[in-house]
C-alpha cells in the first residue's frame, strides 16, 4: 500500500527515507545481489521518485546488456513511469522560467533532478530500440530538456537565496552526475556531429565535466555509483577507444581500489579491474579479472558477455586463436548484442589459423562469413556501424571462389584501438609483426587479384602501427605514406586512406611536428566522407586537435554554451 497520496504531503523526513532505502538497494546490487535489490525498490517504484529511478535504472542496466526487446520495453514503462512520479512532485512554475531559489522545497528540487535522469535514460532505451526516425528526434528532445533542466538547476544552487536542505548531499550528487556526465559526452564530439544532434551552439568543457563527476563520486551519496561507472568507462572505453590511446588510466585506478576492497565480488568492479589491466598492457592480469568476474555470480549473465568480449581480444592480443573464437562462439550463443559481429569474429580467428590445422567443431570461415550478411540488425533505424564494417568485409567471400581477406581479426582489432594496448607488450608486439611480414610476402607471392592493393594497404597500416611501438618510425612512416600514396588504387577500403593519416599525424605528435601533425589531421577530417567507421575516426581525429590545442578547421571556431 502507498505510503504518500499526495505529493504536498510529501516531507524532508519521507524523502530522507527513501534516499537511505535505495542506497541500500544498490548496495545490494554491487553485492550481486541483484534480485533482492530489486525486491526491496519494487514495492515502492510508483509513489516514489527515488524508488522509480533507482528500479527503472537498474532495469536499463539489465535491457542494455541482453538486448532482448521485452527487457527495453519493460524498462522504457518502468522510466517512463518513475517520471510521472516525478512530475507529481515537481514545482508547477517551470525552473527555465527562472523562479528564485527560495521558492522551491527541497523535495520540489530532487524531482527536478530526478525527472532530468528519468529524461536522459528514456532517451538512451529510444536510441537503443526506436527504428522510427520521428522517435529518434523525440529521444533528441529528451536529451535537449534534460541538458536544460541540469543547466538551471546548477545555475539555482549557485544563486544567493539558495539555502542547503537535509538531503542536499544526494542533490549536489544528481546535479555533479548531469552536468558532469553532459559537459564530459560533449567535448567528446566533434562539431559536425554536435550539429546533427541538435546541439549546435552548445560544447563541452573535458576537464570541468570530469571534475564535476570526481565530486559526485567522491561524496557518499545516491549518485556515487553512477559519477564512478561513468569515469570509469570513460577512462577505459570512451577515451580509449574514441581517442588517441594515450589516456593514463591511474585515476580510474585510484577510483576502482576503494570500491573493488568494499565489494571484491562486485561483478562490476572486477570487470573494470581486468580492463585496467588489459590497457596497461598485463594481458595475463587481466585474463585473471575477467574470469574472476565471470565465477563471482551466475544471476545475471549479461555480465558474462562483457567479459567474454574482452577475454576474447586479450587472447586474440597473445595469438590464441582457437581460445579467442570460443569466447566469439559463447557470444554468437549466448548474447543478442551483434550476432552478425560475433559470427564475424569466430570466422575472422579462424582465417588466422594455417590452413592445414583442423577448425574446432568442424566449422568453415568461409561459410561464416557467408552468414554474416543475414544476421544485420538495426537500432535507431541504422545497422550498427561496426556491423555495416563486418558485412562489407564478409561480401568477398560470396563468390563461388572467394579471395580471402588477409588479417581480417587484427583488422577489426584496430577499429577498437587494439594496437595501443598490443604496443605495450614488446614480444606481443613483435610476434603481430611477424605475422604481418609473413601475411604480406605471401600476397606477393600469389596471384595479383583485385584486392591486392586494398589487402596490401591494410597489412601496411597495421604493420606501421607495430613499428611505431618498436620506435622504428622511419619504417612506420614510410608505411602510413604508402597508404596516402595508394588513394587512386584502393578499391572498397576507402577508410584506410584517413586512418593513414590520421595515424600518420599521431606519429608526427611524438616527433614534436604539430604543425604537420594538424595539417593532416585536418586533410583527413575535411576530404573523405562516407567511408566505413568514418564516426570513429572522426572522433579520434577530434581528440588528437583537441590534445594539440587546434579547432577542427582553420577558420576561428566561436565558443559554445557549457552548462
Amino acid at each position: 500500500m502507498s505510503r504518500v497520496t499526495d505529493p504536498r504531503d510529501r516531507s524532508d523526513a519521507d524523502l530522507s527515507r527513501d534516499l537511505s532505502d535505495c542506497m541500500d538497494a544498490i548496495n545490494l546490487f554491487l553485492d550481486n545481489r541483484f534480485n533482492e535489490s530489486l525486491g526491496l525498490l519494487q514495492p515502492r517504484a510508483k509513489d516514489s521518485m527515488y524508488h522509480g529511478l533507482v528500479y527503472g535504472t537498474i532495469l536499463e542496466m539489465q535491457a542494455m546488456m541482453t538486448f532482448e526487446h521485452d527487457d527495453i520495453i519493460n524498462a522504457g514503462q518502468m522510466m517512463r513511469q518513475a517520471q510521472e512520479t516525478c512530475q507529481r512532485f515537481r514545482k508547477k512554475t517551470s525552473l527555465i522560467n527562472r523562479p528564485g531559489a527560495d521558492s522551491f522545497t527541497e523535495v520540489e528540487l530532487h524531482a527536478e533532478v530526478c525527472y532530468a535522469e528519468c529524461l536522459l535514460q528514456r532517451a538512451a532505451l529510444i536510441f537503443l530500440q526506436d527504428e522510427n526516425m520521428i522517435n529518434f528526434i523525440k529521444g533528441g528532445m529528451k536529451v535537449r530538456s534534460s541538458y536544460l533542466i541540469y543547466r538551471e538547476l546548477s545555475n539555482l544552487m549557485q544563486s544567493n537565496g539558495f539555502q542547503k536542505g537535509e538531503c542536499h548531499v544526494h542533490l549536489q550528487g544528481g546535479i555533479s552526475l548531469g552536468v558532469g556526465a553532459f559537459n564530459l559526452t560533449l567535448s567528446l564530439f566533434p562539431p559536425r556531429i554536435l550539429k546533427l544532434l541538435e546541439f549546435a551552439g552548445f560544447s563541452g568543457d573535458k576537464d570541468y565535466g570530469l571534475t564535476r563527476l570526481q565530486e559526485g563520486a567522491s561524496s557518499y551519496n545516491l549518485r556515487s555509483l553512477m559519477c564512478t561507472m561513468l569515469l570509469l568507462s570513460y577512462y577505459t572505453f570512451l577515451s580509449f577507444i574514441l581517442g588517441i590511446g594515450d589516456e593514463d588510466v591511474t585515476e580510474a585506478d585510484d577510483l576502482l581500489q576503494p570500491y573493488l576492497s568494499r565489494y571484491p565480488k562486485s561483478a562490476i568492479f572486477l570487470f573494470f579491474a581486468g580492463r585496467i589491466e588489459e590497457i596497461k598492457g598485463n594481458i595475463d592480469e587481466a585474463i585473471r579479472w575477467f574470469e574472476d568476474g565471470c565465477s563471482a555470480q551466475q544471476s545475471w549473465k549479461q555480465f558474462h558477455h562483457m567479459c567474454y568480449w574482452e577475454l576474447m581480444w586479450c587472447f586474440a592480443y597473445k595469438g590464441t586463436w582457437k581460445v579467442a573464437y570460443f569466447y566469439a562462439d559463447l557470444l554468437s550463443k549466448e548474447s543478442r548484442w551483434s550476432k552478425a559481429m560475433y559470427v564475424y569474429m569466430k570466422a575472422a580467428f579462424l582465417s588466422m589459423l594455417p590452413s592445414e590445422e583442423p577448425r574446432p567443431f568442424g566449422e568453415s570461415e568461409v561459410e561464416l562469413f557467408r552468414l554474416v550478411p543475414t544476421l544485420k540488425q538495426k537500432i535507431a533505424g541504422k545497422s550498427p556501424p561496426t556491423e555495416k564494417y563486418a558485412i562489407r568485409k564478409a561480401r568477398r567471400y560470396q563468390a563461388k571462389d572467394p579471395i580471402s581477406l588477409p588479417v581480417p581479426a587484427l583488422e577489426m582489432m584496430y577499429l577498437w584501438n587494439g594496437f595501443s594496448i598490443l604496443g605495450k607488450d614488446a614480444q606481443l608486439t613483435e610476434n603481430t609483426l611477424n605475422i604481418l611480414c609473413v601475411t604480406e610476402n605471401r600476397l606477393f607471392q600469389e596471384p595479383a587479384s583485385e584486392y591486392r592493393e586494398d589487402d596490401h594497404c591494410s597489412i601496411l597500416l597495421l604493420k606501421g602501427l607495430c613499428l611505431k611501438h618498436q620506435g622504428r618510425l622511419t619504417q612506420a612512416e614510410q608505411c602510413f605514406s604508402h597508404i596516402y600514396q595508394s588513394e587512386k588504387k584502393i578499391k572498397l577500403d576507402h577508410h584506410l586512406v584517413p586512418n593513414s593519416l590520421l595515424e600518420l599525424s599521431l606519429l608526427y605528435m611524438q616527433q614534436g611536428r604539430t604543425d604537420d601533425a594538424v595539417l593532416l589531421l585536418r586533410r583527413a577530417k575535411n576530404n573523405y566522407k562516407n567511408y566505413s567507421m568514418e564516426s570513429r575516426t572522426l572522433f579520434r581525429i577530434h581528440a588528437a586537435l583537441s590534445k594539440l590545442k587546434a579547432p577542427d578547421s582553420e577558420e576561428n571556431s566561436t565558443d559554445g554554451t557549457n552548462l
